[in-house]
């Protein structure tokens, strides 16, 4: 199907995970736009610092993931 997006693989492992946009943002300490923006496609990347911190806030649901799961460098 073309022109169809799936979302990005973050936004994917939060509904998989029932973890809303807002809930992330606090825990991993960007904001919400930021979370946003990146739950948009898979078009849009985090800085590393911001990535990093999404991350560590992520392994509370799944220790094994890393950024390479959702970005690539």
């Amino acid at each position: 199907m073309f022109g169809f997006n799936r979302g990005s693989k973050l936004r994917r492992f939060l509904k998989k995970h029932e973890i809303t946009q807002e809930e992330l943002a606090e825990a991993a300490g960007v904001s919400r736009s930021t979370i946003s923006r990146l739950s948009q496609g898979d078009a849009f990347q985090p800085t590393v610092k911001n990535g990093n911190k999404i991350i560590n806030a992520l392994k509370k649901y799944d220790k094994k993931i890393d950024f390479n799961d959702f970005w690539s460098m």
